[in-house]
């Protein structure tokens, strides 16, 4: 079997398999600070004032919602796994965002829209996902109009004594553990740190941005370097 369709069924699975959990896990294991991250970057996002917007790997649309409660701007999120789409539309009801917001199953590296289509693009805790980082970034770079940003976070790996030391003994240990419990899938909150050590962050990864066409980059880090906010540029 290709390796590409191995990774990307692996992933779609895994995420299918945790969607019902998805969001307690990441407001429980995260101690409710990833909230917090996803307003730091839609303030970002709306300082360029757009009006269409593409959330990649959007999951259950927790980004796209806190960009829709402080923006009248139309958006579009797309994600592998139809199982956390599924419980995106549930919340999109909800809330009463069906217009503004629309979630869409699709690849992030064939992206299904036309070039120059989006004002800004944006991705939570999602690049380390793709397959081939470079092909989803340069897909977000392709579908965004000239002058369009590109907002991205993630996990980042704390480098100072002792907040290192600490989150590699949660990552490694009490996090997988607790996912596990409340999963029940032995997998996913394995998979969550492994991918976290294996992804560039900081330079390395503004470099991926670089290559992939983006300008005016920039790297903020959140609580002590466990996250990052990146952004960029098409010009």
């Amino acid at each position: 079997m290709n390796v590409t369709i191995a990774k990307k069924e692996q992933v779609r699975s895994m995420f299918n398999s945790i969607a019902g959990k998805y969001d307690f896990l990441n407001h429980f294991l995260s101690v409710g600070i990833d909230k917090s991250w996803r307003k730091k970057l839609v303030k970002l996002v709306l300082e360029t004032q757009p009006q269409m917007v593409l959330d990649v790997a959007t999951g259950t649309a927790d980004l796209a919602i806190t960009l829709a409660l402080k923006s009248d701007a139309v958006i579009t999120g797309v994600d592998i796994s139809q199982g956390m789409l599924d419980v995106g539309i549930k919340k999109l009801r909800r809330k009463g965002l069906e217009k503004q917001i629309t979630l869409e199953l699709g690849d992030s590296e064939q992206l299904p829209f036309q070039t120059a289509s989006f004002d800004a693009g944006m991705v939570a805790f999602g690049v380390r996902n793709f397959e081939d980082l470079d092909k989803g970034l340069s897909e977000m770079h392709r579908t965004l109009k000239p002058g369009g940003m590109i907002a991205i976070l993630e996990f980042s790996r704390p480098k100072a004594f002792p907040v290192k030391q600490l989150y590699n003994f949660y990552f490694l240990n009490i996090l997988p553990l607790m996912g596990r419990l409340v999963s029940k899938d032995k997998g996913a909150y394995t998979y969550l740190p492994e991918s976290v050590n294996v992804f560039p962050d900081g330079k390395d990864f503004l470099n991926h941005l670089q290559k992939c066409g983006f300008t005016n980059l920039t790297e903020r880090r959140l609580t002590f370097g466990i996250a990052s906010i990146y952004t960029g540029k098409k010009n």
